[in-house]
């Protein structure tokens, strides 16, 4: 593989020997071959022409390209060449659409920021990586480097701001030394130009609560819009550029809010004077359960549509993630998307007239598990389908007046771009990734939606990978996968999120290598109704989830082609904690686990959630969530774990701290449980090298097969 500097500790490890040759004549497809196909994500349009830019990653070389309306033919305009694990995001376009700036390198998937927030190294680089604003004119010539920074903004008057240290800067892109725009007391985030240009909306965050700034010229003073105790979030300029809506939740503060009993989290909607900062109430959530702020894609997603006289956003209010409409001056929200289905990915149509949307409803069966783009007005519930199928299609953007793109999979097919009009016609693939000849599309297998129940009645979803020729004679083992998050659902074929496109392909693999594979989405995960997804008792306050990885393997053991004695189960970050919580509390279930990056102690990590709880006299619930926490981690049931595992995990996670994978695998050594230990020096919690991808995924065929008597280890070497 290009660039393979890891260095990875296999402390205890087993692998086989290098195949070579002899790996050619094995039947079926390699890991190799099956992770091998370019992943095109981050698809993005400018705001006033018929352009559209997305990254392409191939074999962890990472590149932006772009395709320019009407016929939209795809273009690259990097060059990149290196698996160098420095990632590639925030893709943007100035409004006119004629240049584009992006970011190179950092972690935008970190909770616990590394020391002194330096950007990952997973190359093991001798030089220090950094975050970095690139720019290129789309008239042509290479990108250039602008400055250290992150999440860039560009005005319709050209003009470029970026985020640097927490606070806002700006930079020319003739090669002009760049400067602090203004200076603000906050922690600077999520910067909007007004349409004219001419002024900078910014969030000022303060720790316990946090202000909607305008900034417009270094002689003027900063606007701050209303005020309050409030935290103030997701600022939107109206069409005409004079009034600015955004979401305000509570402030931090109160009494502590419980930890094993749930409670509700309200909102509201704010539209302010852009002149003068003073704001009007537009709308405010119920004070219930399914009123509280959506912890899901894009949060409250507000948008001003038409001309500015309504706000759509996206709320749980009758127990589904969907969409509402709402006058600009207040009032009654319109439902626009009913029915028993989630809106996820969101965005305004180029007139401001219509919301494109993708969503997990259809006409299909196993459409709960899949995604379709859709069309609604934004003043009447009168949604179309812009695509339907077995296929499934995914963050939509307006490439032009008439016309939608999107990501497009299926279940052979991993993501291409296409577009569709907004009518549902003239349906086109842009790219189809230019799969390589040696990728074994015709070989991969088209999972089965299944549900089954667990012991509290919960009915749970999952995709069934079985191949033929399993029989109650010829039993096979099996394996469940569980996916992290937990908001995460896996789908009946490729994923949004490439951590979970990767998860497909291992279980392609397994299912073609020896296994009956069930992918569970256990309950804390999206795309079945808000009770499934907020339930009681469940992760730190009582692993309710758990419960719906033993309804799998209770599945698996009533199918007549699985051997009840052989199954195991793996998975990364949430997934690693229940495959360990598998092992430890039911080794009389799961025989064998890899475990990636997985979460084993709750307790240590309680007071991080809470938010330093010891400062202050009045705990709240504290020490009895701690019992709970505690009782809900796999190390405190580490005396029933008899089963072998793996732990997977790199020691610059900024999700899951590394710490919990070196607990557990000390408990584990005091009690001579047979473990094996999988260390990559420098990786983050979603690997960034193709080639960590690569071994790891080789690692957890390899392990699960020889501890469970498949076939799924036998072109596994150890590269």
């Amino acid at each position: 593989m290009k660039n393979l500097r890891i260095a990875v500790c296999a402390l205890m490890m087993n692998l086989p020997p290098p195949l070579a040759a002899h790996a050619a004549t094995q039947p079926g497809f390699t890991m190799a071959q099956v992770i091998h196909y370019p992943y095109e994500s981050q698809l993005v349009a400018a705001d006033n022409a018929d352009v559209i830019a997305w990254v392409r990653t191939f074999e962890g070389v990472r590149n932006v390209w772009v395709a320019r309306g009407p016929d939209f033919a795809p273009r690259q305009v990097t060059n990149f060449t290196q698996d160098d694990g420095q990632e590639i995001t925030q893709v943007t376009f100035s409004p006119d659409g004629t240049r584009l700036v992006f970011v190179l390198g950092g972690d935008h998937d970190g909770n616990w920021p590394a020391e002194g927030n330096l950007a990952p190294d997973p190359a093991s680089s001798s030089l220090q990586p950094v975050a970095a604003i690139w720019a290129v004119a789309l008239s042509g010539g290479a990108p250039v480097k602008i400055d250290e920074g992150d999440a860039p903004a560009i005005s319709s008057k050209g003009q470029l701001a970026y985020l640097k240290n927490d606070h806002v800067w700006t930079a020319t892109f003739d090669g002009g030394k760049p400067e602090l725009l203004f200076f603000d007391r906050g922690k600077n985030k999520d910067l909007r130009w007004s349409p004219d240009g001419s002024r900078l909306a910014f969030i000022s965050h303060r720790g316990d609560h946090a202000f909607i700034g305008i900034f417009t010229a270094k002689s003027a003073p900063l606007l701050y819009l209303s005020p309050s105790t409030g935290i103030d979030v997701s600022a939107r300029w109206s069409p005409d550029g004079k009034r600015v809506a955004f979401v305000r939740l509570p402030g931090d503060g109160g009494p502590p809010e419980p930890v094993l009993t749930k409670i509700p989290h309200p909102w509201s909607i704010w539209t302010a004077s852009a002149a003068d900062g003073s704001a009007q109430l537009v709308w405010r959530s119920p004070n219930t359960l399914a009123g509280s702020y959506p912890d899901v894609e894009g949060e409250a997603n507000l948008h001003w549509a038409g001309g500015g006289d309504r706000l759509v956003f996206l709320a749980y209010l009758d127990d589904w993630q969907h969409l509402y409409s709402v006058p600009s001056t207040g009032g009654a929200p319109l439902l626009l998307t009913p029915g028993a289905f989630m809106v996820e990915h969101v965005v305004m149509s180029r007139d401001r007239g219509s919301i494109i949307y993708d969503a997990n409803t259809g006409a299909t069966p196993g459409d709960d598990d899949r995604r379709h783009v859709f069309r609604v007005h934004v003043d009447r519930a009168d949604a179309i389908a812009l695509t339907t199928g077995d296929s499934l299609e995914w963050t939509p953007v307006s490439a032009a007046v008439d016309t939608a793109a999107f990501v497009a999979a299926g279940v052979q097919q991993p993501p291409s771009i296409a577009t569709v009009r907004l009518d549902g016609s003239h349906r086109t693939t842009l790219a189809d990734g230019a799969l390589p000849a040696d990728f074994p599309r015709a070989q991969l297998i088209t999972p089965k939606p299944v549900i089954f129940t667990a012991a509290d009645g919960t009915r749970v979803h999952g995709q069934l990978f079985a191949s033929a020729g399993a029989t109650a004679a010829r039993a096979k083992p099996a394996v469940i996968f569980v996916h992290g998050g937990p908001p995460r659902q896996m789908l009946l074929g490729w994923h949004y999120m490439d951590y979970y496109s990767n998860a497909y392909a291992v279980n392609q693999y397994l299912a073609a290598h020896g296994f009956v594979v069930l992918s569970v989405n256990y309950r804390l995960g999206i795309g079945y109704g808000r009770a499934f997804h907020q339930p009681e008792h469940a992760s730190l306050a009582g692993a309710s989830e758990y419960q719906d990885v033993v309804a799998g393997a209770r599945y698996l053991q009533s199918l007549p082609g699985v051997d009840p004695s052989r199954i195991g189960l793996w998975g990364g970050s949430y997934g690693g904690y229940l495959t360990a919580m598998g092992l430890a509390r039911n080794s009389d279930i799961f025989k064998a686990g890899v475990d990636l990056h997985g979460v084993h102690d709750w307790s240590a990590l309680l007071d991080a959630f809470l938010g330093k709880p010891a400062g202050r006299y009045e705990k709240g619930d504290r020490e009895a969530a701690m019992s709970v926490a505690w009782a809900s981690s796999p190390d405190s049931a580490i005396d029933g774990w008899k089963s072998p595992v793996l732990l997977i995990h790199g020691d610059d996670d900024r999700n899951v701290p590394f710490a919990q994978t070196i607990d557990l695998a000390r408990r584990l050594e005091a009690r001579n449980i047979d473990y094996e230990e999988m260390v990559i020096p420098n990786e983050i919690h979603g690997f960034l090298l193709h080639s960590t991808w690569l071994r790891v995924d080789e690692a957890t065929a390899g392990y699960l097969g020889r501890k469970l008597g498949a076939a799924a280890h036998s072109d596994v070497s150890s590269r």
